[in-house]
């Protein structure tokens, strides 16, 4: 019994409000699905990634982004109006630790075929990498090739990786602030043997919304103990750059990738996109012409805490 002092926060959660919160989640999260399942969908039809027939192998490594393209694709090829098959693939590196059984016993509960491929390359690269430096390059290299072998012996047509928004957007950083190119992750390509067509379904998705569609799934997720593990990666540095922008002004990631997909070549500085050698006046308006001198567009940088309204 309530005592005469007690204020409704003081109460016990009742079974209605159990109930409240239970349809509040399940509301929430049906809303979470329709938009990573519109995400994806836009991703694929905007860059032609599935076609009928195609037999795409779903490169799974146990985190939550692959998690994620799979359980995204799976519900697609549902409701898709092409049909095409997927084959989900890991590649156990023989990790310290690795937990062999999860992956297999998870698959088999989806009921969808699937293919372990083992290769102690995590020995290599701990052998061949000194102490203290970066293992990503190497064992991505490694992966990658014994992945496109893989897909050749599967008779896959597509090969699908988990990278997301937030992935393309930091190896844009990347090459910008160390490599020097203005260059990011391509949502559709051909693998470097030529022999493959890698897709990137997930392009259009914010890590946030595979975090959350994780924890509502639960998915079993299997810790890196090779990248995952090394502090003050590039790219970590890049990630957090990104989430600190983010969170300070709401919408700028998606400005970032609306803008890798308005390329205006004749105002950028590449003497191979652009013929700046024979550029003479024509006497006729030039759409783009000098409206670089032009005022900035874009809204000034609002105090900490604020939001700014970003246009598309």
């Amino acid at each position: 019994m309530l005592s005469p002092h007690a204020t409704p926060a003081d109460a016990a959660p009742t079974d209605a409000d159990a109930e409240r919160a239970r349809k509040r989640a399940a509301f929430e999260a049906h809303k979470l699905e329709k938009r990573l399942c519109r995400e994806v969908g836009r991703a694929i039809v905007d860059y032609s990634m599935i076609g009928e027939g195609d037999r795409v192998m779903v490169c799974l490594s146990g985190g939550k982004d692959s998690y994620g393209l799979l359980d995204i694709l799976l519900k697609l090829q549902a409701r898709a109006p092409v049909r095409f098959e997927l084959i989900a693939v890991n590649l156990d590196q023989k990790q310290p630790g690795f937990p062999a059984e999860v992956l297999p016993n998870y698959l088999r509960g989806l009921g969808i075929p699937f293919h372990i491929e083992t290769q102690d390359t995590y020995s290599i690269v701990k052998e061949k990498v000194p102490e203290g430096k970066t293992l990503c390059s190497l064992c991505s290299r490694l992966r990658r090739g014994i992945l496109y072998r893989v897909a050749s012996e599967l008779g896959a047509t597509r090969i699908a990786l988990g990278h997301h928004r937030d992935d393309i957007l930091a190896t844009l950083l990347l090459n910008m602030f160390f490599g020097g190119k203005l260059k990011a992750m391509p949502p559709k390509l051909v693998s470097d043997d030529g022999r493959h067509v890698v897709i990137r379904p997930l392009a259009y998705v914010a890590e946030r919304d595979l975090i959350r569609w994780a924890e509502h799934r639960r998915f079993p997720i299997i810790p890196c103990t090779l990248c995952g593990s090394q502090e003050n990666l590039q790219r970590a540095q890049a990630v957090a750059l990104l989430r600190e922008w983010e969170r300070k002004h709401p919408g700028r990631l998606d400005n970032m990738l609306h803008a890798l997909q308005h390329i205006v070549p004749s105002h950028l500085m590449d003497t191979r996109l652009h013929d700046f050698a024979h550029i003479e006046a024509t006497g006729r308006p030039d759409p783009e012409g000098d409206r670089a001198f032009d005022a900035d567009p874009w809204p000034e940088a609002a105090p900490a805490g604020e939001q700014v309204v970003h246009f598309r």
